[in-house]
Parts: structure tokens; sequence; C-alpha cells
């Protein structure tokens, strides 16, 4: 299998590489292939491969038209190429990007409501019997103990927060193992998963393993999320209809001019994001 793939990106990389006769070399395309994350050396390559076409396609094209551009710094003083102010230049003039007015903007709204919505909030409450995984020995003594304390609640629940003030490694402890409001993403996936699974009032029947160590888990209250109202994502919703409708008009664009361009050892796509380059 190996030997086959590193024939195939052999048999690839010999390929001519050009746009209207100028030739992309194999190694600047090999140095380009570190830039794209792919699945095999060869997808890389490609995908590198398309990217310098582009490159050419619309340098070629601001050539032709005879466009300059003074590159541009950020605030952290990171200075443009010139030929990626070049691009930037030629993009800014030849491709017109259509503005999604309010209409647009309230249609899409009504068509993705489960979108804008407010998170859900959970109120939570937990024992942590802190252990590490790499220390075998304390982390089935932290898995035994956490067990031993379910055992407990589930005869008498109104001791867990006397319990995470004796017991819990979490400074949550002094406040009775109440974790206050969070939302999704604050804690860890595991957490986070039997956390969500829990109703009001209800504690976890096993002990929760995260990368701490065990955790009884109790929920107190949950707030479910609610939906936005259209004018606090407007805004929002503007600068995702305007940068989509810019990747399709610069897709299109390079479209064009790949159609009077002769590209040899490469194929583009039918639509190309220029931010791959």
């Amino acid at each position: 299998m190996g030997c086959s793939l590193h024939a195939d990106l052999a048999a690839t990389a010999r390929k001519r590489v050009a746009v209207d006769g100028i030739v992309i070399s194999h190694d600047v395309i090999s140095r380009e292939a570190q830039n794209h994350a792919a699945q095999t050396p060869i997808m890389a390559w490609t995908a590198a491969a398309r990217a310098l076409v582009v490159r050419a396609l619309l340098l070629g094209e601001a050539r032709r038209l005879g466009i300059v551009a003074e590159p541009l710094s950020d605030v952290r003083g990171r200075r443009e190429t010139d030929d990626d102010a070049i691009i930037r230049a030629l993009v800014g003039r030849e491709v017109v990007t259509p503005t999604a007015d309010e209409d647009a903007c309230r249609r899409y709204y009504e068509q993705n409501r489960r979108c804008f919505r407010s998170a859900d909030i959970f109120e939570v409450s937990h024992i942590l019997f802190a252990a590490r995984k790499s220390d075998s020995e304390s982390f089935e003594q932290a898995r035994t103990a956490a067990m031993a304390a379910l055992v407990i609640l589930s005869r008498d629940p109104n001791r867990f927060a006397s319990m995470a003030r004796a017991h819990s490694a979490c400074p949550s402890g002094e406040q009775g193992g109440n974790l206050g409001q969070i939302t999704a993403g604050e804690t860890t996936v595991e957490f986070e998963a039997a956390m969500m699974a829990l109703e009001p009032g209800e504690t976890a029947q096993h002990p929760v393993e995260t990368r701490y160590g065990f955790h009884i888990i109790r929920l107190e209250r949950r707030i479910a999320g609610s939906g936005l109202p259209f004018e606090l994502v407007h805004e929002r919703i503007a600068g995702y209809l305007r940068e989509k409708a810019e990747r399709i008009a610069v897709a299109q664009y390079i479209a064009r001019l790949a159609g009077r361009a002769q590209i040899e050892g490469v194929s583009l796509p039918a639509t190309f994001d220029l931010r791959v380059m």
C-alpha cells in the first residue's frame, strides 16, 4: 500500500502543470503542498497545484490590466506580499459583490430561526474526586470513593451539599458543589453530555469520568434558551450573506478566467474558494 501511494504521488508530480504555457515547477508545488491539509500527499499536492494555478490566473489578469497596489500591513506589523496586494486590488476592482438588503436578511432569518436563539443555561453542582489516569492506583481509589458517595446520596439526596464541602477537590465544594450557571462549551465534553442528559433535581446515576477525575453531577435547574429578535442578529446575517455572495462572485470570476486560459496538469473545481490560496 505504501509503495503504491508513493508511486501514485511520483506519477502525479511528474505531470507538467502550466498556465498558458508558463510552467509551475514541481518544487514550487511541493513547497506549497505543506500549506494544504489533506488526507493523502496526493490530495495535498493537487490542492497546492490548483491554488498556484488560480494564483497564476489572477496575477496574469492583473498584469494584463496594468493593476498595481501598495501592500498593506496589519496592526502586528505583518505585511502583504506584492503579489497578494495585486490580487486583492484585482478582485476589489473586477468582482462586484451584491449587498444583501433587509428583505433578504429577514428571509434568511425566518428560514433559519432555530439558529438564532440564546443558549440554554444550566445551574449544576458536582462533587469532584480528583485523579489522573496515569496514576492507576489513585485513579481507582477515586472511582471507588465516587461510587461510595453515590450510594450514600441515593439514600439521602439532601446530603449532596455537605458531602461536596467535605470531599470535593473543586473550589466549588465550599459552595456545596454549586458551579453556578453555565452554558454549552464551558465544561469538558463528558461532563456536558452527562449534565444535558439530566432532568432538574436529578443526580447522574454513575460517576462521570473526565481528565480531572470522577464527578458526581446534579442538575439544579435548566433555563431554556429563547429566540433572538431579528434586530439583534441583522448585522450578523448581513455579514454572513455578504461573505457568501463574495465567495460565489470570486469563484465565478476565477471560472471565467480559467475558461479563457490553457491549463495543463490539473483541473479546477467548478467553484474555487480564494481563501484556500
